[in-house]
């Protein structure tokens, strides 16, 4: 099984063969692929990491050692002298000449050559009795940061064992002895799991340090990025013109990648069809079909993902013949696939880290692009919308006036063929041509009239019921308790219902009281306009040319509000307009 680790980690070796090879339970070290001793394979020391520890530790135990057996010398003889010497050349040796272990035949023979040498110096000075046993531990701390629990503890295992067994073979077996033999293998065992968890805890440390480390090196590659990108959205255009996004925006993408051709297809939203919105170098005339774009660019508009030319270069057959290295990024925003950015390069190869730009770059210019199309269609229906408001009010208002301002004048032309004197008249239809002109100014007034930031819906209710009760005599109350308002585009929608039902009270219901009630706090609005008029029959809210009615309900359907108009014949009209803000 080989095991995938973060850049930049090293691996223990996992031995080929042999004893030391086999795979256990206590082997939880990170270990290198199961090919690692094969020719041609870099092998991996595990004793590099820890080749001063080593050191001290063979120091101190031959010291300590040495120590301890200072009275044996004199009693054992020569046997313990011998013994300390060679313990003392072997500390020497592996201080200047280290010992390695990356698991191979000849690092394990090694590793076993100096376990039984330690062997041979304990059965030759007393066994468990020999004054040196302490220079044992050095051995087995080796093979504990060599390969771990498995490795320690069968080599601490087997050396314990046998030297038990030979010991009382070879003496006289007494319970002292048996009690000093279960105390020196329990130490030296101790030792061995000791020298493996220190390795353990080591690794676990080298590795999330390496970890770190590559985390370090993408977070300074992603820095530089970012910092690429701050420079770009500080010139990224911010406005709302699809003209004049489009047109910066392969300049813009300039300062962040070369190109020598460059090309933003967007999709017609009207038939489909993909459209050359901006292109620089590039050859391309008309409507694109997908299918005749480069490989790359089709998987970019399939995986919806920043796709690069092949390895091998585009091979003739990018936006160019002459393109060697492309980049191709599709344009998506609201989960929907709305255009593709090409760019080509006849001399560069592109690399991940420029896929990676461009994928970050294309995503504030997709939702500027986006945002752009959809002020484009807002600012269409606001001017439709204004449009059927003004024809709302030309009708209601300003149309009827003229009409009977033409029929008075065809009662007038007859009378003046007919000889009959039409002084008077004219006098009357002069009147009627500056009553309609003070309508005229009184439409433009309320056309101009609006809430703001500075004028809330009771104010512009305020000054508008002023000017109704001036011009028509209608009696207009007020019951306004608002702790909070609504944002500016719905309290304005709230306004122009407001607006709609006291003009319908005002020339088609013949009320003489209309009261509105407004109420608005930080959880619901509620608008209530209510009249003493002659009422409406049913049905009427739905007929085509009821501009006022149709009016307020779109209104409230814009903004997302319930609004009920309640109406019976000789009743009065009630218009309830709801909205939740939460």
């Amino acid at each position: 099984m080989n095991v995938t680790t973060p850049k930049g980690t090293a691996l223990a070796p996992r031995t080929r063969g042999g004893l030391l090879a086999q795979p256990g339970l206590w082997d939880t070290d990170v270990r290198p692929p199961a090919d690692a001793g094969e020719p041609g394979v870099a092998r991996v020391d595990q004793l590099a990491g820890f080749r001063n520890a080593v050191i001290n530790v063979r120091l101190a135990t031959t010291a300590v050692s040495l120590v301890l057996a200072g009275t044996g010398y004199a009693e054992a003889g020569w046997a313990v002298v011998v013994a300390g010497l060679a313990i003392i050349g072997n500390t020497a040796y592996r201080s200047l000449v280290p010992l390695t272990y990356d698991g191979s035949p000849r690092d394990q023979a090694l590793l076993l050559t100096e376990v039984a040498l330690y062997w041979v110096i304990l059965a030759v000075t007393g066994f468990w009795q020999s004054p040196l046993v302490i220079a044992s531990a050095g051995v087995l701390v080796v093979a504990g940061f060599a390969g771990g629990f498995r490795l320690s503890l069968r080599i601490g295992a087997a050396t314990t064992i046998s030297l038990t067994i030979v010991g009382f073979a070879s003496t006289e077996w007494t319970p002292e002895r048996m009690a000093e033999a279960i105390q020196w293998t329990g130490l030296l065992l101790l030792t061995a799991v000791i020298a493996s968890y220190g390795r353990r805890i080591s690794g676990e440390a080298n590795r999330q340090a390496s970890v770190n480390l590559d985390r370090i090196s993408q977070l300074t590659d992603a820095n530089t990025l970012l910092f690429n990108l701050h420079r770009l959205a500080q010139t990224l255009p911010a406005s709302l013109d699809r003209t004049e996004v489009l047109d910066t925006s392969l300049s813009k993408l300039r300062g962040l990648l070369d190109f020598d051709r460059g090309l933003i297809l967007l999709v017609d939203e009207t038939d489909g069809s993909w459209t050359i919105a901006r292109r620089q170098g590039v050859e391309l005339a008309g409507p694109v079909a997908p299918v005749d774009l480069p490989d790359p660019a089709r998987k970019a508009l399939s995986t919806w993902r920043t796709a690069r030319q092949p390895e091998a270069g585009l091979d003739g057959h990018g936006l160019h013949p002459a393109s060697t290295g492309g980049l191709y990024s599709p344009l998506t925003a609201r989960n929907r696939l709305f255009g593709l950015v090409a760019v080509e390069s006849s001399e560069l190869v592109y690399t991940e880290r420029d896929r990676q730009a461009l994928h970050a770059f294309i995503e504030p210019l997709a939702l500027a692009i986006d945002n752009a199309n959809l002020f484009t269609r807002l600012r269409q229906a606001t001017v439709d919308e204004e449009r059927s408001r003004i024809a709302r009010e030309l009708h209601d208002r300003i149309g009827q006036s003229l009409a009977s301002l033409g029929f008075e004048i065809d009662r007038l032309v007859r009378h003046q063929r007919s000889g009959t004197d039409i002084g008077d008249d004219l006098v009357e239809l002069r009147e009627g041509v500056r009553s309609v002109t003070g309508e005229v100014r009184e439409t433009l007034y309320d056309l101009r009239s609006d809430v703001n930031e500075d004028k809330d819906l009771e104010h512009a209710v305020s000054e508008f019921a002023r000017r109704v009760a001036a011009r028509s005599g209608l009696r207009v109350n007020i019951d306004s308790r608002a702790s909070d308002r609504l944002p500016i585009p719905q309290e304005r929608e709230m306004w122009r219902i407001v607006q709609e039902a006291v003009i319908n009270a005002e020339r088609h219901a013949e009320a003489s009281t209309v009261t509105i009630r407004w109420r608005c706090d930080e959880d619901s609005a509620e608008l209530e306009v209510r009249d003493d008029g002659r009422g409406m029959d049913a049905g009427r809210g739905g007929r085509n040319d009821s501009y006022g009615i149709v009016g307020m309900r779109e209104r409230a359907s814009g903004i997302g509000a319930a609004l009920e108009i309640i109406s019976e014949p000789e009743e009065g009209t009630t218009v309830r307009c709801y909205l939740s803000q939460t």
